[in-house]
């Protein structure tokens, strides 16, 4: 019991459970990242658009290849950075902590 009390406490303060944001409060890129998933593409970064396997269980539980990844460009960043969208079934996660943490976007 203490076990599911836990992990329950642990989705609600680092998962997705009630945690959202509007689109309007998003970085205007994490905007635009949205806008080509949208819009099917093309996307800057060969990884956009693999399937993401949501190995952290902080996102509710589908099948594998239900959810994919998209980087959302950070600018002054050598790399892909920590901020990504995963989308699935015609939702949207948004993380800035490299899937630490999601918000569900909401139009």
């Amino acid at each position: 019991m203490r076990l599911a009390l836990a992990a329950l406490a642990l989705l609600l303060l680092t998962g997705v459970w009630g945690a959202e944001v509007r689109l309007e409060e998003l970085p205007p890129e994490a905007r635009t990242t949205l806008a080509l998933i949208k819009s099917g593409g093309p996307f800057p970064y060969a990884q956009d658009g693999r399937v993401f396997s949501n190995r952290e269980k902080l996102l509710p539980l589908q099948s594998r290849g239900y959810y994919r990844e998209y980087t959302v460009r950070t600018s002054g960043v050598r790399d892909r950075g920590a901020r990504r969208i995963v989308a699935g079934g015609g939702e949207y996660y948004y993380s800035a902590d490299h899937y630490r943490s999601f918000r569900q976007i909401r139009d």
